[in-house]
């Protein structure tokens, strides 16, 4: 019990300073962005675009649409369903890639697989959800954490939501 309370406090404090930061920054009348968010989809000082239970929303449905679009062999309907993932991407509020972060290219059946691990699925169900054997899903995995630099699922969820590729 008590690491959950060294995250409650690590995040109170983080909380604390990002509404001084605010703060002062209205008290200098800065302005943070030139248009609404709504418009830019972009977020400032590090602070969510959307409350947690939208953004987690957002990323099952982002994944779920993946995998409805590896079913799909229209290749119309699958640039279309990409068009939406896009869009599903950019309502995160996540900041642009960097530019070093353009050059990663996951193939589609890995970036499925890491939008099924970014909402806590396991290799079993992933490999179920996707009509895949488990061992095909490990490779998968293992390429988009080569690919991505790191060294654990979590780690290429992480990598890949701020190259862009997963919202």
């Amino acid at each position: 019990m008590k690491p959950a309370f060294q995250v409650a406090d690590a995040l109170a404090t983080e909380l604390r300073v990002r509404d001084e930061v605010d703060r002062r920054l209205a008290a200098l009348g800065a302005t943070v962005t030139a248009q609404p968010k709504a418009q830019t989809g972009a977020q400032h000082a590090g602070a969510p675009a959307l409350p947690a239970t939208h953004r987690e929303e957002l990323r099952e449905s982002y994944a779920e649409l993946r995998t409805i679009a590896s079913a799909i062999s229209d290749p119309a309907v699958r640039e279309r369903l990409a068009h939406v993932e896009r869009r599903l991407t950019a309502l995160s509020g996540d900041e642009a890639p960097a530019p070093e972060a353009s050059s990663i290219s996951l193939s589609p059946r890995e970036t499925d697989v890491l939008a099924c691990a970014a909402i806590g699925a396991t290799n079993a169900q992933i490999a179920a959800q996707l009509s895949l054997r488990e061992g095909t899903v490990k490779a998968y995995l293992s390429s988009a954490m080569a690919k991505l630099d790191a060294s654990t699922r979590h780690a290429a969820v992480t990598k890949a939501r701020r190259a862009g590729l997963l919202p």
